[in-house]
């Protein structure tokens, strides 16, 4: 992904299934449509359709991100060591999996379990999931990996919820290839000060994800991107964007009830991933020219 901003969809947005033919139809359409990397699960590396997503990207040109949510049975902030352990080895083999395919991110719920916790985040579970992320971290950056941590809201983790408890724990893990990935949905939920929020984690940001408050078709909800955007160049951002919408049309449980999804919010994701292009692509040129006016770059 070399080129600035480059755009990208969930592959959940495109198929239900992510095996040969789910990911053949996945990214043949992301490529038609125009965007230049797709959001991968983290399938076993040795996995059929792991070399099938290899050859199709290579064979389209299209750029990749695995993108993933621990289970509570690899929380890297269990007390259970045995957990802890289940966890770093499942990154490890989303890391090994990424550059076989040749992508250039690992990223999501890759701290802590994706679910609602009852508790806080004990300060043991912390300094656990930051020493397992630096190892996971080291590892990648030999693959020319980058390690991404979702920062999302309350019900899904107890331990990222904002920018700046991102920041805190990129820094202390001591690796640069460990970056912010923020969230439009999740912002719009959590950060007091959208624009702050993203100008303070500046160049730590390493990915970012737009979605609307109702996960479903972009401007359908009641989120105003505009600030998103403006912030994100503002703080000099040139990595990738990716659109991520989830509707029960098009997932299962577990993962229905964790993210709970009770309604269709889409039928049709040929359709939705067409708009989401077409609006994001619109966007990103409506930043960047409020950005080059603000800084006086006026032809």
């Amino acid at each position: 992904m070399n080129k600035i901003n480059p755009l990208g969809v969930h592959w959940l947005v495109l198929t239900k299934t992510w095996d040969s033919d789910g990911a053949r139809h996945a990214i043949r359409e992301a490529k038609r449509i125009g965007y230049d990397f797709i959001e991968t699960p983290p399938t076993p590396v040795g996995d059929e359709v792991t070399e099938v997503t290899r050859q199709l990207l290579a064979e389209t040109g299209m750029g990749a991100a695995v993108c993933l949510g621990l289970s509570a049975d690899q929380d890297l902030t269990s007390p259970d060591p045995e957990i802890r352990a289940r966890g770093e080895a499942f990154l490890m083999g989303a890391v090994d999996t990424c550059a076989r395919i040749g992508g250039s991110l690992v990223s999501g719920i890759t701290y802590s379990a994706f679910q609602k916790y009852m508790l806080p985040c004990p300060a043991d579970g912390r300094t656990a999931s930051i020493a397992a992320i630096a190892r996971v971290a080291r590892h990648a950056k030999s693959l020319g990996i980058t390690i991404g941590l979702e920062v999302v809201n309350r019900y899904e983790t107890n331990l990222l919820n904002t920018a700046e408890q991102a920041l805190a724990f990129c820094n202390e893990t001591g690796m640069e290839n460990v970056k912010i990935h923020l969230d439009s949905y999740h912002m719009n939920i959590e950060e007091t000060d959208i624009q702050q929020a993203i100008l303070k984690a500046g160049d730590r940001i390493g990915f970012f994800h737009i979605g609307d408050s109702n996960r479903g078709y972009l401007g359908a909800g009641n989120i105003d991107f505009n600030p998103f955007i403006r912030a994100l160049f503002q703080a000099g951002y040139t990595g990738p964007i990716s659109f991520e919408s989830f509707s029960s049309t098009m997932i299962d449980q577990p993962l229905l009830g964790i993210l709970g999804i009770w309604r269709d919010t889409w039928e049709d994701g040929k359709d939705l991933a067409e708009h989401s292009f077409t609006f994001m692509e619109a966007l990103v040129k409506s930043g960047r020219e409020a950005h080059r006016r603000a800084l006086g770059r006026v032809a």
